[in-house]
């Protein structure tokens, strides 16, 4: 007979214990438990499937289509994989017809931005270097800056209050440094006024009117930000406290944002251009490339964006991938059709679904909990995407659940291997677990419609309570430390490495 088992979540001051007898996998314990467990006023949605016997474990609205949030990102990872290739890279070109003579180019000079979201000052710097070394020091026409035409930067379904943050910012084939400017807002001395701090050469306008409630009197207190035209931007309303805010505000206008950097970094470069800095979206035919930067590999790149839920890389992929498919300009509706094609043709049953963009921001994409199995059951199974495992983030170890309550301790401590998707009103996750030493399983937990006055009040988040409950369920080794030798284990070893580095 199988032994009573005691299961507690803790919190400050409070603890709630189940007990239970019941033989692995009983569908009627996970019912008990759900009755307990489960979220009164959100919508949830879970499937959990044994990968050593292959066992459905539990499921409950897994077929109904929920909002995925981040978790969108293990399809853009799966289909950057089979479409662009580990050998796929973003570059940034530098092209002329003419050669350089007498240290002169006489003509015209193209700079073809291919939508790096990892591209800074520094590698454009380090283009112009290059430049200079080959004896560069005047260009007679003008420099053109290449992007894509009619260019798409943000996808349907991107909550408007979330455009001026950085974390939405525009997704472009003209990238500078994320997008993204980064500033200080400060209280004056001896007054509620504020003052703005952020680097002078960044060619953009910033300007306040907020006031700081430094005696937090005001029964409403809330800042607001204007989004203008050319890259302006003015903060008013207020901030109870009397503490400096951390800004980091989204662009409006990419392209002018590049050229503008361009004329600066070219001032410091040593060139000196007869023309003027111009956005074109027409390469000019028989060039050469005479300087060029590439990203990191794509390995790297789909890690930062498992890794951190980095936005800008998933849906700079998303519409590269649309682009390689298609051999048409990059934007999110080719990314969503080729992202759906290429996934169906794999396996994955994505019909009723919706993909809108690669990061998972847009609120028009729907998922189920089955087709999110799907996907990581092709993961899991298939060679070619099998080092994403390695990639997701490690509970208590790495990434977006390195800090996550309840899974920064036992027993979910280093056991999880998952995406997590949270959004205003959404906290989801989905990946792996280790439940002993040789067995795991896929799990898909979707909550949905969750008040933040809700999420401030549980005990723990409701991934956390069922993850525990598979744990519990499973047969009495469950309760064992992975050992040090899992690739778990074996996986942070080599992060931890190189991030001492």
């Amino acid at each position: 007979m199988r032994k009573t088992r005691h299961y507690f979540v803790t919190a400050p001051s409070l603890a709630v214990a189940f007990l239970c007898q019941a033989p692995a996998w009983g569908n009627d314990y996970f019912s008990n438990l759900m009755g307990i467990i489960e979220p009164r006023h959100s919508q949830v949605a879970l499937s959990a499937t044994d990968l050593t016997t292959g066992e459905l474990i539990y499921q409950q609205n897994a077929d109904t289509l929920l909002l995925p949030a981040s978790t969108q990102k293990l399809l853009t990872a799966v289909a950057a994989t089979a479409q662009l290739g580990n050998g796929f890279k973003f570059d940034t070109q530098v092209f002329s017809h003419f050669p350089i003579r007498h240290g002169k180019i006489a003509g015209d000079i193209y700079i073809t931005f291919s939508g790096d979201p990892t591209l800074t000052t520094d590698n454009l710097r380090d283009l112009f270097k290059q430049l200079t070394d080959q004896g560069l020091y005047e260009v007679s026409g003008n420099i053109y800056l290449v992007g894509e035409p009619g260019e798409q930067t943000k996808a349907p379904g991107w909550v408007w209050d979330d455009l001026g943050i950085c974390y939405a910012a525009p997704v472009s084939a003209f990238v500078i440094n994320q997008n993204c400017i980064h500033g200080q807002l400060r209280p004056k001395m001896a007054s509620n006024e504020s003052q703005l701090s952020f680097a002078s050469y960044l060619p953009v306008s910033l300007s306040t009117s907020a006031v700081f409630d430094k005696r937090k009197q005001g029964s409403f207190c809330e800042l607001e930000l204007s989004r203008l035209a050319n890259n302006t931007f003015h903060l008013s309303g207020c901030h109870a406290g009397d503490k400096p805010i951390n800004l980091a505000i989204a662009i409006n206008d990419p392209a002018l944002f590049a050229s503008k950097m361009i004329e600066q970094l070219l001032k410091s470069s040593q060139i000196r251009v007869k023309g003027k800095v111009k956005v074109s979206s027409k390469r000019a035919k028989y060039h050469k490339v005479i300087a060029s930067h590439s990203s990191e590999a794509l390995p790297a790149l789909v890690e930062t964006m498992l890794l951190k839920s980095d936005n800008l890389i998933a849906d700079s992929l998303f519409k590269a991938i649309g682009k390689s498919y298609f051999g048409e300009p990059a934007n999110f509706s080719h990314g969503a059709k080729a992202v759906e094609q290429i996934l169906t043709a794999a396996g994955v049953d994505l019909s009723h679904s919706q993909i809108v963009d690669g990061s998972g921001l847009s609120r028009y994409n729907l998922l189920t909990a089955n087709q999110l199995s799907q996907v990581l059951m092709l993961i899991y199974e298939d060679k070619r995407f099998q080092g994403l495992i390695e990639q997701l983030p490690v509970a208590g170890i790495s990434g977006t659940l390195r800090y996550k309550a309840h899974y920064n301790r036992a027993p979910l401590k280093q056991r999880v291997m998952a995406k997590t998707g949270s959004m205003q009103g959404v906290d989801n996750l989905a990946g792996f677990i280790s439940l002993n030493q040789t067995g795991k399983a896929l799990f898909v937990v979707l909550e949905n419609g969750q008040s933040p006055k809700t999420k401030h009040d549980q005990i723990a988040p409701f991934s956390a309570l069922f993850l525990q409950t598979l744990l519990d369920s499973a047969p009495l080794s469950a309760k064992e430390e992975p050992p040090l030798d899992t690739p778990i284990h074996q996986n942070e070893s080599v992060k931890r490495q190189t991030e001492a580095k």
